[in-house]
C-alpha cells in the first residue's frame, strides 16, 4: 500500500485521502481483478502499461503496477521491502520509502509536482535509506535522483550532511565523464517526467521518445492512451467534498 498512507507512516504527518494506492506486480494485476470483479467490485484497466481502477459505491482503488512514464515497474524487490503496517484493521505492507522516492521523483507534471513528498521522505528517512538499492533504481535515469538532492540542500540547507558524500560525489563523476563523452543521441527524456509537456519535442522537434522502445518500455499505442486522457482529464469538472471519501 501506498499513497497518502505509506506517507503518514514515513513523515508522521497525513493528509486527506480520497482511495486506496495498491501496488501490485503486473503479473498480479489480473489475478486481483478477477477477485474484485467476483465481489461486485467494477474493475477497469485503465491504462494498460501502469494503473487499473476499482470501484464500489463511492469507495475507489487505484491498482498500481507501474508509473505513468512506464519507467518504474513494480517488481518483488517493492514487496521484500515493504514495511509491516495495519491499515484499516488490515496488516499490510507500505510501500519501502526507496521506491516511493524512485516512484515519485518523475512526477513533475504542470498540475502535479511530486517534488515536496520526496524533499519531505529524505528529510524523514535518509538516515535508514538503503542508498545504493535507491541509486540502482534510477540507473541510466541517474539525473533525475541527483536533481532532487540538490533541491534538498536548497530546502533544508541544516540537513544537507544527511544526503551521503559518496552518493553525491558519484553523481558529479558520472556528470564529468558524460561532458567529456560529447554528443549523445537525440532523445527528449523530458516525457518520463510529464506526459503533456514535452508532446512537442517528439511531435514537432524531431526528438526520439524515451518513453517507447527501444528506450523505454511503453509502446505507442500506450502512449497513445496515456496522451488522449489528458483532454478528458482537464475537462472534467473539479471534485465535490462528497466525491473525495476514503475507500
Amino acid at each position: 500500500m501506498g499513497g497518502g498512507y505509506a506517507l503518514e507512516r514515513y513523515l508522521g504527518a497525513g493528509r486527506q485521502v480520497k482511495d486506496l494506492d495498491l501496488f501490485v506486480r503486473p503479473r498480479d494485476v489480473e489475478r486481483l481483478l478477477r477477485h474484485l470483479d467476483a465481489r461486485e467490485c467494477h474493475c477497469e484497466r485503465t491504462f494498460p502499461h501502469w494503473l487499473a481502477k476499482v470501484q464500489r459505491g463511492p469507495h475507489y482503488i487505484d491498482v498500481i503496477f507501474n508509473g505513468g512514464n512506464g519507467a518504474c515497474p513494480v517488481d518483488d524487490e517493492w514487496l521484500l521491502h515493504g514495511v509491516p503496517a495495519r491499515v484499516l484493521d488490515v496488516d499490510v505492507r507500505l510501500c519501502p520509502p526507496e521506491e516511493m522516492i524512485w516512484s515519485k521523483a518523475f512526477v513533475m507534471e504542470r498540475e502535479r509536482y511530486d517534488g515536496a513528498d520526496v524533499a519531505h521522505l529524505l528529510r524523514a528517512c535518509a538516515d535508514q535509506l538503503d542508498w545504493a538499492r535507491l541509486a540502482r533504481r534510477f540507473d541510466s535515469h541517474w539525473r533525475v535522483l541527483f536533481s532532487h538532492l540538490i533541491l534538498f540542500g536548497f530546502i533544508y540547507p541544516s540537513e544537507r550532511h544527511r544526503i551521503p558524500p559518496d552518493v553525491m560525489r558519484q553523481c558529479l563523476r558520472v556528470a564529468r565523464q558524460e561532458m567529456d563523452e560529447g554528443t549523445s543521441p537525440r532523445i527528449c527524456r523530458g516525457t518520463l517526467l510529464s506526459r503533456a509537456q514535452y508532446l512537442i519535442d517528439t511531435n514537432e522537434w524531431g526528438y526520439q521518445d524515451a518513453r517507447l522502445m527501444p528506450h523505454g518500455v511503453m509502446t505507442r499505442h500506450d502512449a497513445s492512451i496515456w496522451t488522449a486522457a489528458i483532454d478528458e482529464e482537464e475537462s472534467r469538472p473539479l471534485a465535490t467534498p462528497a466525491d473525495e471519501q476514503p475507500a
